[in-house]
C-alpha cells in the first residue's frame, strides 16, 4: 500500500520538471518581449494594427530597407545609325560622262570600301580628302560626302552605307541566353529590345532587376516595372551595359513556421501576410497565431525620442495578431523589408500538451506496475 501512495508525488515531481524542462523548437512571445518594459529596453515593441500603420509610413526604411534607386526615362534615342569614331564605312560614287575621276572606264561607279571613322571623326575621300561625319547619320553623312565630291564632279551620286564599331555597341551581360556585344546598327533600341536581342530572360531568375551602366553611374530598377511603365523602357547609347540579374533582397523565417529558411523576395513589394504565406504558413500544432513577430534594426539616425518620425529603440519587434480582423487587414498592409526576421512563436498549449502527454505515458506505466505488484502480492 506504501507503494501505491508514492505514485502521486512522483508524478507531481515530474510534471514539475517536465514544465521547466520541456523541448521546444521555438520561442514563446512572451519570452521575447519579456524586456520591453524595462527601463532601458534592448528593443521596442509595437503591434501592428490600423494606428501603427499610419506612423509606420512616414518611418525611414530598415538597415536592410532598399537603397534610394534611381532609373532614366525617355523611350528610344532616335531612328538610324548614327556615325562614331572607329565605324567602318563602305562609299559608292557613280559618274556619268566619259571623263572619270574615281570610277575606271567601263565601270559604273568607284567602290570604296574599309573606311575606318578616324578619332577625329573623319573619313578620307580620295580627291577630297578629311569629311567629319562624326555624329551625323547615314543619310547626313552620305549627303556631305556627296556636297564635297560634287565639287569635284559635279553629276556624281554618292551612297554610304557603315557597320558599326565597337564603339558604337552595347553590352548586355549575363542573366540573359545570348549574353554580348550588340551593334547599335539603330538608335530606337531600348533596354526591353536589348534583352529581347539576348535571348530573354533566363527562367531561373525571379524578379529580375535591371543594372545600366553608362558613364561611370549605375542606374537600377526592376524589370516588372519596366514592364508596366513603357516610358521607363530607356533608350541606349554608345557604350552603354545592361545586367539583368535576381533580386538579392531576402528575409528570414524561424521559428514555429512551416519553412525556416532564408527566403527571397518574389516581387518588388511584399506584405507580411505575403511573407506568411511563403513560409508555408505557421504550423497549425505548434505556432501561435497572436504572436507572429517581425524583428527589424534600423539606423541611428531613424531613432526618434516622440516615435512620431521613427521608432524610439533601433531594435523593433512588430507583432501581429492572426486572429482579427484589424490584424489580417493591418498585416496585409505592413510591408517586410530585406533581412527583416518573420519569426513564428510557439503556442504555450504546446508546452501542456507535452506535459500531459509525459504523464499520460506515466500514469500508463504506474498503472502497469500497480497491476504486476498486486499479482505478484496475489501469488505470494
Amino acid at each position: 500500500m506504501t507503494s501505491k501512495r508514492r505514485f502521486p508525488a512522483a508524478a507531481l515531481l515530474i510534471l514539475l520538471l517536465a514544465a521547466c524542462s520541456v523541448p521546444r523548437g521555438a520561442a514563446m512571445q512572451k519570452e521575447i518581449l519579456r524586456n520591453d518594459s524595462a527601463e532601458t529596453p534592448s528593443f521596442v515593441h509595437y503591434e501592428v494594427d490600423s494606428t501603427l500603420l499610419k506612423s509606420v509610413s512616414h518611418w525611414p526604411a530598415g538597415k536592410g530597407g532598399s537603397l534610394s534607386r534611381h532609373w532614366l526615362k525617355g523611350g528610344a534615342k532616335g531612328s538610324g545609325q548614327i556615325l562614331v569614331a572607329g565605324d567602318v564605312v563602305q562609299l559608292g560614287v557613280w559618274e556619268n560622262g566619259e571623263n572619270k575621276l574615281l570610277s575606271n572606264p567601263g565601270a559604273p561607279a568607284a567602290e570604296i570600301k574599309g573606311v575606318l571613322v578616324s578619332p577625329a571623326g573623319t573619313i578620307f575621300v580620295p580627291y577630297v580628302g578629311a569629311v567629319n561625319v562624326a555624329g551625323l547619320s547615314i543619310d547626313a553623312a552620305r549627303q556631305k560626302v556627296q556636297t564635297q565630291v560634287a565639287q569635284l564632279i559635279p553629276d556624281a551620286q554618292v551612297q554610304l552605307d557603315a557597320i558599326p564599331g565597337r564603339k558604337n555597341s552595347v553590352d548586355i551581360i549575363g542573366g540573359v541566353g545570348r549574353p554580348g556585344n550588340v551593334p547599335l546598327i539603330d538608335r530606337s533600341l531600348t533596354v526591353l529590345g536589348l534583352i529581347s536581342e539576348g535571348g530573354g530572360v533566363q527562367p531561373s531568375i525571379e524578379n529580375p532587376q535591371l543594372r545600366l551602366q553608362r558613364a561611370g553611374k549605375v542606374y537600377e530598377i526592376s524589370m516588372s516595372r519596366v514592364l508596366d511603365d513603357p516610358s521607363l523602357d530607356a533608350g541606349l547609347l554608345p557604350g552603354d551595359k545592361l545586367i539583368v540579374a535576381k533580386d538579392d533582397r531576402k528575409f528570414l523565417a524561424m521559428g514555429a513556421a512551416r519553412r525556416e529558411q532564408i527566403i527571397s523576395f518574389p516581387k518588388d513589394d511584399l506584405n507580411a501576410l505575403e511573407a506568411v504565406a511563403l513560409i508555408g504558413g505557421i504550423d497549425a500544432n505548434r505556432a501561435n497565431p497572436k504572436g507572429v513577430l517581425i524583428l527589424r534594426e534600423y539606423a541611428p539616425t531613424a531613432v526618434h525620442a516622440d516615435g512620431k518620425g521613427g521608432p524610439t529603440n533601433q531594435r523593433v519587434i512588430f507583432s501581429m495578431n492572426l486572429t482579427t480582423a484589424d490584424g489580417l487587414f493591418s498585416a496585409q498592409n505592413f510591408s517586410i523589408q530585406p533581412n527583416d526576421v518573420v519569426l513564428a512563436t510557439e503556442s504555450p498549449m504546446v508546452t501542456t500538451r507535452t506535459i500531459l502527454s509525459l504523464f499520460g505515458a506515466f500514469v500508463g506505466v504506474a498503472n502497469t506496475t500497480t497491476s504486476t505488484a498486486v499479482r505478484v502480492e496475489n501469488n505470494l
